[in-house]
């Protein structure tokens, strides 16, 4: 199975089409990508293999009390399943990391804003208070 979290195709496909009429070089897509990206640019290597070692293979099985079925690795599926397949179920339909990304002027905007609201409540209720002796 992918490991988790698994994302419904149209997350990507969104992300696809935003790229498409918005160029820019990098775009991520779903905080584990952004996670694996940040963390291989700051993390030591070895870090990274041990903690893959442990927990990625395991990642990937699939949960015990779920039955394998068929799949596609020797043969094909029997029926077409389209853009969706046998995880659909546990398949999340929004990535925010994806949605904060593809609206990051107006986020870093709201940021800005939010950060600058913050400071000029913090230094007027600091010039608001009487002086301590």
């Amino acid at each position: 199975m992918p490991v988790p979290p698994v994302f419904q195709p149209e997350v990507a496909a969104r992300a696809i089409v935003h790229a498409a009429f918005h160029p820019r070089r990098e775009t991520w897509i779903g905080l584990p990508a952004a996670q694996a990206i940040l963390g291989t640019r700051w993390l030591p290597a070895r870090w990274i293999d041990r903690y893959l070692a442990t927990r990625g293979y395991r990642g990937q099985l699939l949960p015990t009390e779920q039955p394998p079925g068929p799949g596609n690795l020797y043969e094909p599926w029997e029926q077409d399943m389209g853009a969706h397949g046998r995880f659909d179920e546990i398949a999340k339909p929004h990535s925010t990391q994806a949605w904060l990304s593809r609206w990051r002027g107006a986020t870093s905007a709201a940021a800005a804003l939010a950060a600058g609201y913050a400071l000029a409540r913090r230094h007027a209720s600091q010039r608001s208070r009487p002086p301590q002796a």
